[in-house]
């Protein structure tokens, strides 16, 4: 696991200066405490900052060349089948020096170009520079684990880095915020993966590679991926079952290839003991095992992690942390750069610290609710897309009007709170299912957000999706948004980050590629049957897993954002109102959010994860831009937009 960083002149072989690579390549410092390295030719600069984890002398070091000095790579991720790849390719000739994946992508490269991405199962982001082409490659794993920003700076160089603030270590990058991704921002909790928070700055699409041609112009990423649900496995359960187990395993036993320490996150839930489970039945030692607990009861799972690793005989530590641990909200704006608030971050990154004490590498349990249909929130949307169906035109539209009418109840009892669900019947399903996964609902960003965007409607996104799903099922076509837009965009990227920024490489193996595609071909009622998520999953580890364990109430990481805003951070709720931050921008309403924090604070309404967003926004505002260095919590004037002028 590595950052890597680099600039490219598409012009022209105008000279780089292998300063600015080395300075962009040391903001990723963390990424790879290990060593670092440069290279340069007319035209084209490449760095990389190396976490040594398959071959840790120094010939593995990067940039990596060919012997003809054709191709120079900067490689970040891990290729877990770069072994047979390498048998395959030494039968055609091929020779190595290294006993790394990086020399393999050199010479699969040569061999097949870009055919060669299709063989490769792993994570993986990399600038590649063909010399014989005269143009740069930047591509993008399968799903996005590895991140990878690019931007075009106004002398016309590209600029591409693993992380937001390895372009802005570029004096060129001009800083400017996007409005566009603040509204999308403020819809899900996250910038989304296809955006950034910089004006101009873009991240290469999941399963797309860049093709850059020196003197020719700059075309749209290339899709080289896609995951297919639109043809159905009706083999036999025993079969499918079968199968499943023998995709897990191998998918697991893929991921424990490493020169150094490795183990794994263990929650105690049924994704993560899953993987703990395989690990051990494949490891010759106790497998290295870690959990985070927390302070209070309702939030801590650590006796269930516990069981798991007792059950296992894994070398088990766990450290709780108190369940009011916003002392690192400012760690986590530094390690994120753009606004991320999905507050499970604070969990992940405690259980990456505690991992990091005895381990490189550690397996995550991430993916499988994704795959096989584990959240909640797919059995509602099934049942409502069911009703939905059922309604004609004008009643659907009635639906969603009474909803508009039927007042928001939040402390009321369950079955009174049908405005969302009212609401979502009068919507279409790629639009209804956006508005069940956001945060911030339209109405409440009409009335705190300003901004000019140009029609742009962030629910947008989801209804795309649903669109061009190659998908024959509401279910599926959820599933696959989710995997093109909440994957990438909030759970890869906060695992990344929260890892990444203690040296810690993090391992998805229920994102294997070939069990994704497995998965997507399951019938819907195979992933989820009755109220029962992961259904084929959690029949396949009955042997392996107590039943109480696989279907126990989900938990996660859960950190309690409403009450620690209306308890020890009541006054941040009151002080986002008048933020110099979001005042400088000119698109924020200062009044309309005052009135969101008293109905929190008094507890009429939850406006706790919205009022967050804006917490972390600010401190992405404060930090890339420099907006806002100090509040003015009295003065509600509005002012002009000073953003532009501010951050150039």
């Amino acid at each position: 696991m590595c950052g890597i960083a680099g600039l490219f002149h598409p012009d022209v072989p105008k000279p780089v200066d292998p300063a600015r690579i080395a300075a962009m390549t040391e903001a990723l410092a963390h990424r790879g405490p290990d060593g670092s390295g440069i290279w340069t030719a007319p035209g084209i600069g490449l760095g990389h900052r190396r976490l040594s984890i398959i071959d840790l002398s120094d010939a593995a070091s990067q940039p990596m060349l060919t012997p003809d000095r054709r191709l120079a790579i900067s490689f970040n991720g891990e290729i877990y089948n770069f072994r047979e790849i390498r048998t395959e390719l030494e039968a055609k000739g091929h020779s190595f020096q290294t006993g790394s994946d990086t020399e393999v992508i050199l010479a699969a490269w040569r061999e097949w170009e870009a055919g060669c991405l299709a063989r490769l199962n792993g994570m993986f982001a990399f600038a590649l520079y063909d010399a014989g082409e005269d143009a740069l490659y930047l591509v993008r794993d399968r799903l996005g684990v590895k991140p990878l920003f690019v931007a075009q700076l106004a002398d016309g160089a590209v600029i591409f880095a693993s992380e937001l603030k390895g372009l802005l270590a570029h004096p060129g990058l001009r800083r400017t915020p996007d409005p566009v991704a603040i509204e999308d921002y403020l819809a899900y909790g996250y910038v989304p993966d296809d955006v950034s928070i910089v004006e101009g700055v873009r991240k290469i699409p999941a399963g797309h590679y860049l093709r850059i041609r020196r003197g020719r112009e700059i075309a749209n990423p290339v899709q080289w991926w896609d995951v297919d649900f639109s043809t159905t496995d009706r083999r036999p359960v025993r079969v499918l079952q079968e199968e499943l187990v023998e995709r897990l395993r191998e998918a697991v036993r893929s991921r424990m290839v490493a020169d150094v320490p490795l183990g794994a996150f263990l929650s105690g839930g049924v994704d993560s003991s899953a993987v703990v489970a395989f690990m051990a039945e494949a490891s010759r030692s106790a497998v290295e095992t870690c959990a985070i607990g927390f302070d209070e009861a309702d939030h801590d799972e650590t006796a269930h992690a516990a069981r798991v690793a007792e059950l296992f005989a894994t070398r088990h530590r766990t450290r709780t942390v108190a369940a009011a641990d916003f002392d690192l909200i400012d760690t986590l704006a530094e390690a994120f750069d753009e606004p991320f608030a999905d507050a499970s971050a604070f969990g992940t990154y405690r259980v990456s610290e505690l991992a990091r004490e005895k381990v490189t590498v550690a397996l995550s349990g991430d993916g499988a609710d994704e795959i096989l249909a584990g959240y909640r929130r797919y059995r509602l949307f099934r049942n409502e897309d069911r009703v939905r169906g059922l309604l004609p035109g004008p009643l659907g539209r009635a639906a969603g009007w009474l909803g508009d009418l039927y007042p928001k109840l939040d402390n009321a009892p369950q079955w009174l709170r049908a405005k969302t669900t009212l609401q979502a019947l009068g919507q279409g399903s790629g639009t209804a299912y956006a508005l069940a996964v956001g945060v911030t609902p339209p109405a409440i960003r009409r009335a705190i957000f300003r901004a000019p965007l140009g029609g742009h409607v962030a629910e947008a996104r989801y209804a795309r999706a649903f669109r061009d799903a190659p998908a024959n099922d509401a279910l599926s076509r959820a599933q696959y948004a989710d995997l093109r837009i909440w994957l990438p965009g909030d759970i890869l990227t906060k695992v990344d980050r929260a890892s990444m920024a203690v040296s810690l490489e993090a391992r998805e193996p229920l994102l294997d590629h070939r069990l994704v595609e497995f998965a997507a071909k399951l019938p819907p009622h195979m992933r989820l049957r009755g109220g029962t998520g992961k259904w084929l999953m959690k029949r396949a580890l009955a042997d392996r897993l107590p039943d109480d364990l696989l279907h126990r109430r989900k938990m996660g990481f859960v950190t309690p954002v409403s009450a620690w805003l209306r308890g020890p951070l009541a006054g941040e709720s009151t002080r986002i109102a008048h933020s110099q931050a979001l005042a400088e921008t000119g698109w924020f309403d200062a009044d309309a959010i005052q009135r969101l924090a008293d109905g929190h604070l008094a507890g009429d309404i939850d406006h706790g994860r919205t009022l967050w967003q804006l917490l972390m926004l600010e401190k992405s505002l404060q930090r890339v831009f420099g907006l806002g260095a100090v509040s003015a919590p009295r003065d509600r004037t509005p002012r002009r937009n000073k953003a532009r002028r501010a951050a150039r």
